[in-house]
């Protein structure tokens, strides 16, 4: 099965060539490196752990990993799909590539011969993937070639596993098996890779808890949380993070009914921080935002890079909404609201991440989906530090109830700050796993 998928990729190659050419369009690094995506490396790193994340959301939550492997004396070839995920990769490794301890590459095509021209030029040590990675051709060459491989920060939906039993006579679910050792999130996707017959399977946590905070952006939210008087006490903050299409209207809808309930109780109006998931759609989300009847002012509005403000602005008591219309800065946008409702989660896709606003200590609320996020949303669930509401009227309700009762805010706070530090090490756990297997 493996050689006639294989064989499709052979026949389709040309097709998904001409379909990266035309997303190069909007995206140029499409058109770029592509002899890496043919397997052609020039490595300068000797005997190299190789590590691949799929995505940016995926490198970002690896970079503790990728850190302490690092700080232990490994030199590593990161890999991605995504020119997203290339980006950011030599965003956080700046400095570990330009000492050469750190090189950064597309995944090569699902071909034998482009994997094998990969590991012949990279020959790496170990192939760590991360996730969920079931790249047949890909796993089955690491495999013949002797490569050690292993699967960290894992997860395994139960929709996917359902999935996967019903389709294509299991196949997928056997691929999982050439994994000799899994590291996992959580028991819960423990108990589901144990049950697929995998070698080696360890609960380790999440990396995502180990990433470092970055303090500017946080340090210069507080500034203007102080200067406009925002706050509990004060006027509200209430972030809508990463909402995607099919959200929009939900999250509009929401912010007027908060508005109206807490006019009502004679409490300020909220000022209501809203940040899409794709930067194509800044544009879109301010004009709709303005038609249903919200006054809106864009975070390119007021500050330059640095949060200089480019106008002086002594308040933002008019405007209903600041639009995040910026990348890389979700940790301000995170620090100047009080609550966080989580976006990607009011419609069946894979939610977005919930682990940086519990970092920060917020209150979050999610809707339906958990998809992608079980860990540590399940946990965060019964700890009493996030919330799921399966409709708009119930999250409004929610949020509504924890802004005009400060005391519950403060109890939801502490909770989250135990919570954070009850499942920080994540990197350290995995290391703990990772450098005995690395020296049978």
């Amino acid at each position: 099965m493996i050689g006639v998928y294989e064989a499709f990729w052979h026949v389709l190659l040309p097709v998904y060539l001409m379909w990266m050419w035309l997303r190069g369009r909007k995206e140029p690094l499409y058109r770029q490196h592509w002899s890496e995506r043919c397997g052609q490396v020039d490595s300068h790193l000797q005997s190299p752990l190789w590590l691949h994340c799929a995505s940016m959301g995926e490198m970002r939550g690896a970079a503790p990993l990728v850190q302490a492997l690092v700080d232990e004396g490994y030199s590593v070839v990161v890999t991605t799909l995504t020119p997203a995920g290339r980006t950011i990769a030599h965003n956080l490794f700046k400095s570990l590539i330009e000492i050469q301890k750190i090189q950064v590459s597309y995944l090569p095509f699902e071909i034998s011969s482009c994997v094998l021209r990969w590991i012949k030029n990279v020959q790496p040590r170990c192939a760590i993937m991360t996730e969920i990675d079931t790249w047949p051709v890909l796993l089955k060459n690491i495999r013949q070639q002797k490569i050690p491989l292993c699967l960290a920060n894992a997860r395994y939906s139960e929709k996917s596993l359902n999935r996967d039993r019903n389709q294509w006579w299991g196949i997928r679910m056997q691929i999982f098996q050439a994994y000799q050792l899994v590291l996992c999130k959580s028991k819960l996707h423990a108990d589901r890779f144990k049950s697929l017959g995998c070698a080696q399977v360890e609960v380790v946590g999440e990396t995502r808890f180990d990433m470092p905070i970055p303090q500017h952006l946080v340090d210069n939210a507080v500034h203007y949380v102080q200067r406009w008087s925002l706050g509990a006490t004060q006027r509200p903050v209430i972030c809508f993070a990463s909402a995607i299409a099919g959200e929009d209207e939900q999250f509009i809808d929401a912010m007027h009914q908060m508005k109206k309930l807490l006019k009502d109780m004679g409490k300020p109006a909220p000022l209501f921080i809203y940040v899409p998931r794709s930067p194509q759609r800044f544009n879109l989300v301010g004009e709709l935002l303005k038609n249903l009847k919200l006054n809106v002012i864009k975070r390119s509005d007021i500050w330059d890079e640095q949060f200089q403000m480019q106008q002086p602005i002594d308040s933002l008591q008019d405007i209903d909404v600041l639009l995040g219309d910026s990348l890389g800065e979700m940790f301000f946008y995170l620090a100047l609201a009080q609550l966080v409702i989580v976006g990607s989660t009011f419609v069946p896709k894979n939610a977005h991440n919930v682990i940086e606003p519990l970092s920060l200590c917020k209150p979050v609320m999610i809707g339906m989906s958990m998809r992608g996020i079980e860990y540590p949303a399940i946990e965060a669930i019964d700890a009493g530090v996030l919330q799921q509401h399966f409709n708009i009227p119930s999250l409004v309700n929610a949020v509504v109830e924890l802004m005009i009762n400060p005391q519950d805010y403060l109890q939801v706070v502490e909770k989250a700050k135990v919570f954070y530090a009850e499942h920080g090490g994540a990197a350290q756990k995995h290391l703990s796993y990772l450098k005995p297997w690395l020296s049978r």
